[in-house]
């Protein structure tokens, strides 16, 4: 079972039928244009949707799976934060964009709205949960997104490659 807490970021459970394996990434932000460590899930790179996509989907890849037997499901996008931009809508339409461009089937999603959720996903069997977290007794997701935006607008911005 992988376990996360969402507020305005999206996770992308993503599985092979066939051969039953899987996993889920958690991005931040949609689009990222300079390249950073691509291949390392904990780099700052896994933080923007495109890169997340790309390294869930070739983690499946690399273990056999076929990109025709990809399913997805996605959870988060709410809307948590007093930004002036509304950051959770932006991954919605990443991640619903991206689907649709890469022809990959999307069997359900859990998106939007003005609460966190936490998800549970399986990835043997596929299943997943969503909560939403209507009441917390804390502000914990919502100070730990305004640090990651804040560390993201303080990181230095360099690089000019794009990744297909």
């Amino acid at each position: 079972m992988v376990v996360t807490t969402l507020g305005s970021c999206v996770s992308a459970c993503v599985r092979d039928r066939r051969l039953a394996v899987g996993g889920m990434n958690h991005f931040m932000l949609p689009l990222r244009g300079g390249a950073g460590r691509v291949n390392d899930p904990l780099s700052e790179s896994a933080r923007y949707g495109n890169y997340a996509m790309e390294q869930l989907i070739n983690r499946i890849m690399a273990l056999g799976g076929k990109r025709s037997d990809l399913e997805v499901k996605l959870f988060g996008g709410g809307r948590v934060l007093d930004a002036v931009t509304d950051i959770g809508k932006r991954n919605i339409e990443f991640a619903r964009e991206y689907i649709a461009t890469e022809g990959l089937r999307l069997l359900s999603e859990d998106l939007g709205g003005d609460y966190p959720r936490k998800v549970q996903y399986f990835p043997e069997s596929g299943r997943a949960r969503s909560k939403k977290l209507y009441t917390t007794r804390n502000n914990t997701v919502v100070r730990r997104e305004e640090h990651y935006l804040h560390e993201i607008d303080e990181s230095p911005k360099a690089g000019d490659i794009d990744l297909f």
